[in-house]
């Protein structure tokens, strides 16, 4: 593993570490944030799950989450959101290969030699926090658009193992919607059955846990009518009585500009359920 970037925030310490993923089967690299608190103890941990087209970068550079992870002791991990680098399958468009690995574990060829970001996220990466940083095994989970899924399908598909669980413009139905149509065609084949395992509302009506659901929409957001429809998590909820607060953010669109405006609270209830 190597530090690639080493910054001072807020009291703690903005690294970028580069190394090589077994899940990935190449490098791969991720921010993590360690809060001043880190200095003295372990921390519990928030991973942050980025969306389409993005990188660690855009998460630790845009959105303003250091100042409240240092207010309340939180390690925050941001890993990079899809495989890359020499032999890894890519797609002309920005919604398909390198840029948007979904969190999924893709089984249909090419994909399937290294898109496998669901195993990188839910165990590899942080099995290696929890070893090589001052980390207790204390996790929640959040992320933005394509991000924003990958989170609430790590957290369904793995009870008990976070504590807490929100999304900003989550793709809460990738089947229903042509972004996740289009992935999940390629990444997973045809059998439209099988894509289910990847669809949080699909997963909802088995969830073995009713871990509580926060989720920040923009009203103004240019995606909300054709790719994130949340009415659909809102239905499946309702339906199974899996707790859900849905909020529509009166003004605001898709961009890290309502991401910072709503990150800090989003930190104080994870921070509230990771120290619970």
């Amino acid at each position: 593993m190597q530090r690639i970037e080493h910054r001072a925030c807020f009291g703690g310490w903005q690294h970028v570490y580069r190394h090589h993923s077994n899940a990935l089967d190449g490098e791969s690299t991720f921010g993590v944030y360690l809060p001043p608190q880190a200095e003295q103890r372990a921390c519990p941990v928030l991973y942050w799950l980025s969306g389409l087209t993005c990188t660690e970068q855009n998460f630790i550079t845009k959105a303003g989450a250091q100042r409240y992870a240092a207010e309340h002791g939180v390690i925050l991990v941001a890993p990079d959101t899809s495989p890359r680098g020499p032999g890894v399958a890519d797609a002309e468009g920005y919604d398909l290969g390198v840029g948007a690995g979904f969190y999924i574990d893709a089984t249909q060829a090419p994909w399937s030699a290294h898109y496998r970001m669901f195993e990188y996220v839910s165990r590899e990466l942080p099995d290696l926090i929890e070893a090589q940083f001052p980390a207790t095994s204390a996790r929640s989970i959040s992320g933005h658009s394509m991000g924003g899924h990958g989170a609430l399908v790590v957290a369904l598909k793995n009870p008990g193992r976070y504590r807490s669980v929100s999304a900003f413009s989550p793709i809460v139905a990738p089947t229903q919607v042509p972004w996740g149509q289009k992935a999940f065609a390629a990444y997973l084949g045809e059998d439209r059955d099988a894509w289910k395992a990847w669809d949080a509302t699909a997963l909802i009506a088995s969830a073995s846990e009713r871990l509580p659901i926060l989720v920040d929409q923009g009203e103004a957001d240019e995606f909300l009518a054709t790719q994130l429809q949340p009415q659909r998590l809102r239905d499946a909820c309702d339906a199974a009585g899996h707790p859900l607060e849905l909020r529509m953010q009166p003004g605001y669109d898709h961009s890290y500009y309502f991401i910072a405006s709503f990150i800090g609270e989003h930190i104080a209830r994870h921070a509230a359920a990771l120290n619970a």
